[in-house]
């Protein structure tokens, strides 16, 4: 292999929101996710709505004033 063109790997710390933490290996410093393992719908079973951006609240919004008329 030619030296000097290889990334520097090294141990990082996995921070999920829910909490979780676990090690890898990677180039970058830090990562942090919105969903891992530990809470993934489909690992659970449980229903989880991940929603970064407000649609689910723009759209309940919407149709709520709907069924008021």
């Amino acid at each position: 292999m030619k030296e000097g063109i290889h990334p520097n790997y090294k141990e990082v710390q996995v921070v999920c929101a829910c909490g979780n933490t676990f090690t890898t290996r990677s180039t970058a410093s830090e990562i942090r996710v919105d969903i891992c393992s530990s809470c993934h719908p489909f690992f659970t079973g449980k229903q989880k709505i991940v929603d970064s951006e407000g649609r689910v609240e723009k759209f309940k919004r919407k149709y709520a004033a709907k069924k008021e008329n």
